[in-house]
């Protein structure tokens, strides 16, 4: 049994159908991969995107299948990868059984999300490593003060069995034998700093945090804690200073990159902090444009400039930013008294972006701690241009009929309220598009000849159409096209140039006895006249179905708009039929 979804908005009238509104299918309607298998797991209805991943990649389904079979209740999730043109792909499938014995299964990309979570993995491995090999150790004290733990590596160059019972006062130094120590501590101590005897008798300075332990009398029974030998940074504590202020502004950038839910304000704000951060005069964030990103032999990468900070920036030539973007590394560069710094994103090895940031006058040039945040920045904005684009592309599945690339019904008509909603549009024209016999071509040829139908018809609506301009598919064979600032006249030349254009079109038809053509609903909207979109759709709907009755290959012009108190003419204006 199919699951259907029937809406009253949505479900419109289809030639296939005999012109009778019918169900949309769920598997149809679905944003992702969707199949629909029967009891022998056959492939029983598939839309798009499933048929383009099984024509990409047919070693999927089979594993489903064996999937499905093995499966003796509700199957659950499964995810599989999935070899597209960009790579291989994780796709992770829901099965819901049906009644009659075959599997519902409705796709989602999981591969961004695996992505991250294999960057978290690694990221907390890395750290567990960092650990073990830091200058860190764990230690605890017993009832009579000595050492009763101490952890594996030792410390101070001691193994751990060498302290082990050992009294901690024997490695303080001299002079600091009875000042107080965290190894008898009772209250806790975080982050105290102190100089012990190392195991060749140099003094090492160690910073200890701990806390005593008590009995279930409230009796002091010892002391645990932890100790980090700082020797060497108490030494260089300029340095250390430094490199602590760099990851205390790299963890704010990487967190109002990651707290910022739409990417582009995030990545216009982590601008402002990267400049910030660096001390510098200004900063750039540019990004691949789509299509354009490479790897290793890859195209060269087209950056555009998505977000900017601060001071004027003499004119950056092509050359810079190509240096950028196809280098490894940072690059370094002047522009008068300007210095720059720049570094190309990534997101899987690939080139998606540039970050550059420059400074002014006199000011100090780049230093070692500069470009290791510079590097870092740049590896988490990489991360951000792949979620503005995943974002981007969600919103285009949203927007967008996913055979012909039009603006969907929804998107149409909440576009076309926005346009006639404002009062300075001026005259603008609707014109309402109607397919002639393209039943037949599905009846005679099937509907993958009638699929490069609509897709054919998706071409001729948006080309040559201007900024504001809104080519739409309602459904079936039904499109619309949306003039802005359009009179009469023009339209009508509108409407015949697509009239002609479908000579181009005349090897799709089903047979010469059966033409493909266009009926076509013209209707003029004036502003101030309190015309509603559902008004203005109608009165576009009517004049096409006029056409279609004077014989079909015309256009039809709709009388103008009246209010409901003044019922309209019914005069039509019509074109001469295309030869």
């Amino acid at each position: 049994m199919d699951l259907l979804l029937t809406t009253g908005t949505f479900a419109t009238a289809s030639a296939s159908t005999g012109g009778q509104t019918g169900p949309v299918t769920l598997v149809a309607l679905y944003p992702g991969p969707a199949l629909r298998l029967d009891s022998a797991l056959a492939v029983a209805e598939a839309n798009a995107e499933a048929e383009d991943m099984m024509d990409s990649d047919p070693r999927w389904l089979p594993e489903l299948r064996n999937w499905l079979t093995a499966s003796s209740v509700a199957p659950g999730l499964r995810s599989v990868p999935v070899e597209s043109l960009r790579g291989i792909m994780i796709v992770e499938w829901a099965g819901v059984p049906l009644p009659d014995g075959g599997f519902l299964l409705l796709g989602r990309d999981d591969t961004l999300e695996r992505q991250l979570r294999h960057t978290l993995t690694e990221s907390r491995r890395r750290y567990k490593d960092l650990v073990e090999v830091s200058s860190d150790f764990a230690w605890e004290t017993g009832p009579d003060g000595t050492f009763v733990f101490v952890s594996h590596k030792g410390a101070l160059g001691y193994p751990a069995d060498a302290l082990i019972g050992r009294d901690p006062r024997s490695l303080a130094l001299e002079e600091a034998e009875d000042l107080p120590m965290p190894f008898d501590c009772r209250r806790a101590i975080d982050q105290t700093e102190l100089w012990l005897k190392s195991a060749d008798g140099t003094p090492a300075c160690v910073v200890a945090s701990a806390l005593p332990l008590f009995g279930v009398q409230g009796d002091w029974i010892g002391a645990r804690g932890v100790c980090r030998d700082v020797t060497e940074q108490v030494l260089r504590s300029n340095e250390l200073a430094r490199i602590r202020n760099r990851e205390r502004l790299l963890g704010h950038i990487v967190h109002t990159l990651r707290d910022r839910l739409d990417a582009a304000e995030a990545l216009a704000v982590a601008a402002t902090e990267t400049a910030r951060a660096l001390s510098a005069d200004g900063c750039r964030i540019y990004r691949a444009e789509e299509g354009a990103a490479g790897g290793n032999g890859g195209s060269r990468v087209v950056l555009s400039l998505v977000a900017e900070f601060g001071a004027k920036l003499p004119e950056v030539g092509t050359a810079l930013l190509d240096r950028i973007a196809n280098n490894e590394g940072l690059v370094t560069d002047r522009l008068g008294d300007v210095q720059l710094i720049g570094e190309r994103t990534e997101y899987r090895q690939a080139a998606n972006g540039a970050l550059l940031v420059w400074r002014t006058g006199d000011s100090e040039p780049w230093d070692e701690d500069d470009r290791h945040l510079m590097s870092g920045v740049a590896d988490h904005i990489g991360i951000a241009h792949a979620h503005l684009a995943y974002q981007e592309r969600l919103r285009r599945l949203s927007e967008r009929d996913g055979l012909t690339g039009l603006f969907n019904r929804r998107t149409f008509f909440e576009r076309l309220e926005e346009s006639i909603s404002r009062p300075d549009s001026g005259p603008s024209a609707l014109l309402y598009v109607d397919l002639d016999n393209f039943k037949a071509v599905n009846d005679l040829h099937g509907h993958q000849q009638g699929d490069a139908v609509l897709k054919a018809i998706g071409t001729l609506l948006s080309t040559g159409v201007r900024p504001g301009d809104l080519p739409g598919r309602l459904g079936g064979d039904e499109f619309v096209l949306w003039l802005g600032r359009t009179d009469e006249a023009k339209a009508r030349i509108v409407a015949e140039r697509l009239l002609n254009g479908m000579r181009d079109l005349a090897h799709l038809s089903a047979s010469p006895e059966k033409p493909l053509g266009l009926s076509i609903g013209i209707a003029v909207h004036t502003p101030g006249r309190g015309e509603s979109v559902r008004e203005l759709t109608d009165r576009s709907d009517a004049a096409m179905y006029d056409a279609k009755k004077s014989g079909k290959g015309h256009f039809a012009l709709a009388p103008a708009y009246r209010a409901a108190a003044q019922p309209p003419s019914s005069d039509v204006s019509a074109a001469e039929p295309v030869p």
